[in-house]
């Protein structure tokens, strides 16, 4: 458990995104959306906070990008580096600084790190035979390596993970081998390499994390770094020969790089030392004071880097804290099937705020609804619908309208004064004043989903209350009861504005505006509501205080949006399989004499029906413009007779006659399949062309 009873500042980290793609819902479901309510949280409780990350730009995934696309890999990395920054942006995630690991000072951070540990001697320098592409002369770093993994079978892992068992691998563990650059077979070649003995730092981990976080971290990141560690901990090379990345600062470091996972959680370093330069702070305390609670927000593809090797490498380094906690989550499907950027089937960040613009919290507040904290989590449209129709619109939107509409009709906008409290009154404001608590609770524990319900349950709070104190039927008899019921019911509105901030930002924002408590005055800003108000104020909005207009907090999404969301999913789906379909083999050569041998001419459907007790079958009656013969075609489960006659087609006239059923076919029609695997007629496209031509 940790020793720190009350941090003096926070350092909160979110997992530095690949720049090989733009960010899609997976990643915020697993890292942002979590790690910026935790950051946001901790502003309002008045926590010092350092919320860094930035693009992570070296590395196999940036290389092959650029390969595939005959790009360099820094254009790459600024183009996805732009449309990453801007969607976070966009999307409301507050980053204290968002860096890229480009920057000199990552440069030059990653490589003192590395001369550092270098000069005290706490690598391996190893001369080890390396997978090597010949045809293409270079080594083959882990994702430029495709094979069968060891462990499980899968034939498509890679050289460094499995994504089926989730394995850590080694290239050269690979069962058959193949370069994804040529898809040629690899040799092997000598190269040297240095090495980051973590069979040093078993002790020490067993220590901090089997015995000191035993209790406190959770079960998928706690049960997946014992199994590392009880399976014995092996060196690990923090190089790799590319061309791509940091170079080696030591001697004989001429052609290699550091490797990504040895310098991007160093990114989290130098980030932080930009943002401290920008705002006048010294980054030390951030990074080194034993009264800084760090934590790391990934996902679990993560853990073993994050809790394993960065971790080794700080503690190598010496003068570093470690982790408080690291809260990974794991996956996020989309419709039933995995996530996946290189077959784009995905929701992709920058697309969403385009399709749905203003509607960031709905998103937010689905992904936080449904976050893959202990188990993978399927995101569907229709659940999207759901979230936001059912709750946000339904439950939080509705008495927040309510609450406002009947303030300005009975009061011209003027907050009245309570009066006499009963029971019930009492006993909602109770209950409001616990949420903060509550929510604290559930976020301090990393429990975003359940806190994030917490917050919908103070909404269901204020939609009990009015519906059962019924003010719009007060209204007729009792005019004093109804201030008081309309006062009671803007404290729940104002407990909302305050507390929906770290979920629901923009709303947040706009319900302040409604109930006019938020300035952009610096003075006014710092008489603003603080979190610990809902609980510790008797009353957070004042009688005669003024509120604005209703303006509505959520929209309802109509199902033909949904629909087309879908579509757009099913497209992709489709074109993955047409991509993916593997093509009849080339047949044996032939001579020209061969072909000649074969007669195909134009001709045309007059007639077609269905054969009788055939399911697959169509009968028709072809003008070959030599003859009408008939022809047996299995094409019956994709066309219909009637939508076929008079369809011009190719046909292979000198085929043997051959008896189908009874019948005897004399002719072959020319067919093939459409990307939706549907058949197709082979035929010509001008109309000039007559029944009978021949096809050269």
């Amino acid at each position: 458990m940790s020793d720190i009873k009350s941090p003096s500042r926070y350092t909160i980290t979110a997992a530095l995104p690949y720049t090989n793609g733009p960010i899609h819902i997976g990643h915020l479901a697993g890292v942002y959306v979590p790690a910026d309510i935790y950051a946001r949280y901790l502003r309002l409780t008045g926590k010092d906070v350092a919320f860094v990350c930035g693009s992570d730009e070296h590395g196999v995934a940036i290389s092959m990008k650029a390969k595939k696309e005959g790009v360099t890999p820094k254009d790459i990395i600024d183009k996805y580096h732009a449309i990453i920054k801007q969607s976070f942006v966009d999307f409301g995630i507050t980053f204290d600084n968002y860096s890229r690991t480009s920057a000199q000072v990552h440069h030059d951070t990653a490589s003192e790190f590395f001369i550092n540990l270098y000069d005290k001697g706490d690598f391996i320098e190893e001369t080890t035979a390396q997978l090597y592409d010949e045809e293409a002369q270079q080594f083959l770093a882990d994702r430029f390596v495709i094979g069968t993994c060891p462990k499980c079978g899968n034939e498509e892992a890679y050289g460094d993970q499995c994504e089926n068992c989730g394995s850590s691998l080694n290239a050269t563990d690979l069962i058959n081998p193949k370069s994804t650059i040529t898809g040629t077979i690899p040799t092997t070649k000598e190269t040297k390499h240095w090495f980051l003995p973590l069979d040093r730092y078993e002790d020490f981990l067993r220590d901090w994390i089997l015995k000191g976080h035993k209790d406190d971290w959770k079960p998928n990141v706690y049960g997946q770094c014992k199994s590392w560690i009880d399976g014995g901990l092996e060196p690990r090379a923090v190089t790799r020969d590319l061309d791509w990345g940091i170079p080696v600062p030591v001697p004989g470091g001429e052609g290699k790089v550091l490797y990504v996972w040895f310098d991007a959680p160093i990114g989290y370093i130098s980030s932080t030392k930009e943002w401290a330069a920008r705002e006048g702070k010294d980054w030390e305390p951030y990074w080194k004071d034993e009264n800084t609670k760090l934590v790391h927000f990934i996902g679990k593809d993560n853990i073993v880097f994050h809790c394993i090797i960065f971790p080794s490498m700080l503690k190598a380094e010496g003068s570093y804290i470690l982790p408080e906690n690291v809260p990974a989550n794991e996956f996020l499907n989309l419709e039933g099937n995995k996530l996946s950027t290189s077959k784009n089937w995905a929701v992709w960040l920058h697309e969403y705020l385009v399709d749905f613009p203003e509607m960031q919290d709905s998103l937010r507040y689905t992904l936080t609804a449904n976050a893959p904290e202990t188990k993978d989590n399927d995101f569907t449209w229709k659940d999207f619908q759901a979230r936001n129709n059912n709750e946000l619109v339904a439950i939080l939107g509705n008495f927040i309208n309510r609450v406002v509409v009947l303030t300005n009709k009975y009061y011209d906008g003027k907050v009245p004064a309570a009066g006499n409290l009963t029971d019930v009154d009492t006993e909602t404001l109770e209950q409001l004043s616990k949420y903060p608590g509550i929510i604290s609770s559930s976020i301090e524990r990393y429990r975003f989903r359940e806190a994030g319900q917490e917050l919908m349950n103070l909404a269901r709070l204020g939609n009990k209350y009015l519906a059962d104190a019924e003010p719009w039927k007060v209204i007729k008899v009792d005019e004093e009861r109804v201030k008081t019921i309309m006062n009671i019911a803007l404290q729940i509105a104002a407990g909302l504005a305050v507390l929906s901030e770290p979920f629901l930002p923009f709303t947040s924002n706009k319900l302040k505006n409604i109930l006019n408590i938020d300035s952009n005055s610096e003075t006014e800003r710092s008489r603003s509501l603080k979190w610990d108000d809902v609980s510790t104020k008797e009353a957070l909005i004042q009688p005669e205080h003024q509120i604005n207009q209703a303006e509505l907090l959520f929209r309802k999404i109509e199902d033909s949006e949904i629909q087309a969301q879908l579509d757009k999913l099913q497209a992709t789906k489709k074109a993955n399989e047409y991509e993916n379909k593997k093509l009849m083999p080339q047949k044996d050569t032939i001579t020209f004499d061969d072909f000649s041998k074969l007669d195909m001419r134009v001709g045309t459907i007059i007639e077609a029906e269905k054969m009788a007790k055939a399911k697959k079958l169509l009968v028709l009656k072809v003008d070959t413009g030599l003859d009408v013969r008939t022809i047996v075609s299995g094409i019956a489960e994709s066309f219909k007779p009637e939508d076929i006659v008079g369809k011009k087609v190719t046909v292979l006239i000198n085929l043997a006659p051959r008896a189908l059923r009874g019948v005897d076919s004399e002719g072959m029609i020319l067919m093939t399949e459409n990307a939706d695997g549907k058949l197709v007629f082979v035929n010509p496209d001008e109309d000039s062309v007559g029944n009978g031509e021949g096809i050269n």
